[in-house]
């Protein structure tokens, strides 16, 4: 690669994105250049990842446009960001685990000799000429699934560096995965992309790294643009402010809470696991506990190690002042402990089965007579009832639940975790990707459990619902509890705060 290159300049202009109830983007303009390293600083939903996805034809924008030196694009498939330049590095990795290096590196583009049968010699050899210019200790020949995470995100970021048109190569949260000395690696490639003029945006929630790699900083808040800032010239906590200052609005000022707050009910001491480190909290009956942190925080996998989805590797759990072990999410349930899961489509829905048969799947014992036989007939009564006290929107029981909106696919989680008679509620991002209408309709229920003594856990990333729903919010930051924060001194600033300050 040469060093010397023409300066590019990529400009969003008037960029709006519109979701079912939710404006992603916001009339956003600014500008990123060659050169340099931006940052995109902002909450979880702030717009950060929408914005690269239009930029990388996953998305297109409802509104506005993007220019390459001063050109208009309209990119429809991420082919077409990568034939003008346009490089995005996500967290989910975009590679073929079964290929070789140089087979990844080069995918749709392995030499060829004069009667097209590929040149896997020169492959080998272009891929270990990238490589020892990034200074990696990686075999070209070494499938990527035998490499770790931190080298298998490397082969992504060469495979990128190997177009000889490359201008923009963008980053999303590329350390969450990443030890300090895989971090040092990473670092030193992106100042060598720098070094070669590239426009260089890195998204992370991360404020000591924006502070150690990047050159300005753009904030985002709500799906706006707010401001562009040079790195190092305004303290982390007035950054911070930048990214908060709503109104939660009368939607959470009119619930109907739970004042009658009980004894614990759920006690976890020191728990730990592969991906959480010696997390201890109390859940008493009829509180709302919230959970805040960012990507990568632990929240999921602390709640999965209590259900007993990820193997617990040290402390105890105790239900009503008994110890108890759970084994599984099965054990969990028979115990009174019902996790919601956040993701709908592949951990919640069973898409093959109709509202009624979902509603029911973890009643089959109840529903069964002596000789294993379903009641057919007592499923109805019970998906019936559900459907009224849920609101859930559908014209039959018998409906298929994958023809239902989002929204009513998660009423009928919930409806099928209650009808467990659970003691202990753990709601993961309970209202993610459903309209405003429906997000009221379960802030309204999850008071009522309250009401109803259930001990409710709710991980949320958006701080308004957090704030808004919980008597007492527990923070997190890398892999384990670091504060809690009672409902009356909290704030947006303050929980982002002990989110991403160390």
């Amino acid at each position: 690669m040469d060093n010397l290159q023409e300066e590019n300049i990529l400009e969003f202009s008037e960029i709006s994105k519109y979701f079912p109830g939710v404006k992603a983007l916001d009339n956003v303009s600014f500008t990123a250049r060659s050169g340099e390293v931006l940052a995109f600083l902002g909450e979880n939903g702030a717009g950060k990842s929408t914005l690269l996805k239009i930029l990388n034809g996953d998305y297109q924008p409802d509104r506005g446009k993007y220019l390459i030196n001063g050109v208009e694009k309209q990119f429809n498939s991420p082919q077409e960001a990568i034939d003008e330049g346009i490089s995005v590095i996500y967290q989910e990795r975009q590679i073929l685990m079964e290929l070789t290096v140089a087979e990844n590196i080069f995918l749709g583009r392995m030499p060829v000799n004069k009667f097209g049968i590929i040149n896997v010699k020169k492959a080998n050899n272009m891929a270990a000429a990238i490589i020892k210019d990034f200074g990696l200790p990686i075999n070209p020949t070494t499938k990527v699934k035998d490499l770790s995470i931190a080298f298998q995100q490397m082969v992504e970021i060469m495979k990128a560096y190997s177009r000889e048109n490359l201008k923009v190569i963008c980053f999303d949260e590329p350390t969450a995965s990443l030890s300090d000395s895989e971090i040092d690696i990473l670092f030193g490639i992106i100042r060598k992309l720098k070094k070669e003029n590239k426009i260089i945006i890195y998204v992370s929630h991360r404020l000591k790294e924006i502070q150690q790699i990047t050159d300005r900083v753009a904030i985002f808040k709500d799906g706006k643009y707010i401001t562009t800032i040079k790195t190092g010239e305004v303290p982390e906590k007035e950054m911070i402010k930048m990214m908060v200052g709503r109104d939660l609005g009368d939607i959470f000022l009119n619930l109907d809470r739970n004042k009658e707050i009980g004894d614990v009910l759920l006690d976890v001491k020191d728990v730990s696991s592969e991906f959480v480190r010696e997390c201890s909290f109390q859940l008493r009956r009829g509180e709302v506990l919230g959970f805040s942190g960012l990507v990568g925080a632990g929240r999921t996998e602390l709640m999965r190690a209590v259900i007993g989805a990820d193997r617990r590797k040290g402390g105890e759990i105790s239900l009503e002042g008994k110890r108890i072990h759970n084994s599984s999410p099965k054990e969990a349930m028979k115990n009174g402990i019902v996790l919601v899961p956040e993701d709908r489509k592949m951990q919640g829905i069973l898409a093959n089965l109709n509202v009624s048969g979902n509603i029911n799947i973890s009643l089959l014992d109840k529903n069964a007579n002596k000789f294993g036989i379903i009641d057919s007939k007592k499923e109805l009564q019970i998906a019936e009832k559900c459907i009224d006290e849920f609101h859930i929107k559908t014209p039959s029981p018998l409906k298929r639940i994958v023809e239902l909106s989002g929204g009513n696919q998660q009423k009928c989680i919930v409806a099928r975790g209650i009808s467990t008679m659970p003691k202990v509620l753990i709601l993961d991002e309970p209202t993610k990707g459903i309209d405003v209408g429906t997000k009221s309709e379960f802030y309204q229920m999850i008071c009522a459990f309250a009401k109803q003594g259930l001990g409710i856990i709710l991980i949320s990333s958006e701080l308004p619902e957090v704030l808004g729903l919980s008597d007492r919010i527990i923070v997190m930051r890398s892999r384990k509890i670091v504060g809690e924060i009672n409902r009356e001194t909290a704030t947006e600033a303050l929980v982002l705060s002990m989110s991403m300050i160390d």
